[in-house]
């Protein structure tokens, strides 16, 4: 039994002291072929030459803008030259300057103008100085006025407008429904009309025709 294990001791001391000298070697031989085939690659592979790319230029060509020259239009021709003949005479006009004037003597002078007349006496004016003034006001009308059956019974309520024209003499005249409101009541305003009198309207002192317009209105009283 001491011979084996004897061998087994040798053999451990013989691992420990050639191990340190096989690692060496085999580092030695692997450095070895490294360097080897380092050099073989230089070697084998020739220099690269560097290539530069150059930047393209790029040139701007300078455009040159034409001018229009616009040429000025061409002179007039100058006028052609008419020859008169000298046959043609011209006689002088002789004024008669030994007129003489009588100051002393009548004197024939234009008729003098018709007077001006204050205007046409159917002339009916709007705005006068003294307008027109119905006679027992407003309610002189109403008064007068029949309210429509039609109208009352559809409940119509509203104010009818007349125009006319109050003469010299203080009448109605042309009486006319400018603004309605129907059921019967612009007639039945135009027959209330028929009743009212005026005091006419002056202009510069005289009495003229005027325009006139008058409301009238229509309202149902409580039932």
């Amino acid at each position: 039994m001491r011979e084996p294990v004897k061998k087994i001791r040798r053999l451990k001391q013989y691992h420990r002291t050639h191990y340190a000298i096989k690692f060496q070697l085999g580092l030695i031989f692997s450095l070895s072929i490294f360097l080897v085939a380092f050099k073989i690659n230089i070697a084998s592979e020739p220099p690269q030459a560097l290539i530069l790319e150059m930047p393209e230029e790029v040139f701007i060509e300078e455009v040159v803008q034409t001018k229009q020259i616009t040429t000025p239009p061409p002179p007039p021709r100058p006028p052609v030259p008419i020859e008169v003949p000298n046959d043609e005479v011209i006689e002088d006009e002789i004024l008669a300057l030994d007129l003489e004037f009588d100051m002393d003597g009548p004197m024939d002078l234009p008729p003098p103008p018709p007077p001006a007349s204050d205007g046409d006496e159917h002339e009916i004016f709007i705005v006068v100085e003294q307008p027109p003034v119905l006679i027992g006001g407003i309610a002189s009308v109403q008064k007068r006025i029949k309210y429509p059956e039609l109208a009352r019974n559809a409940g119509i309520e509203g104010r009818v407008v007349l125009q006319f024209v109050v003469t010299k003499e203080g009448e109605v005249a042309n009486p006319k429904v400018v603004r309605g409101i129907g059921g019967g009541c612009d007639e039945a305003a135009l027959e209330a009309l028929k009743f009212a009198k005026f005091k006419p309207g002056y202009q510069r002192g005289r009495p003229v025709n005027v325009s006139y317009s008058l409301p009238i209105t229509f309202t149902l009283g409580p039932s």
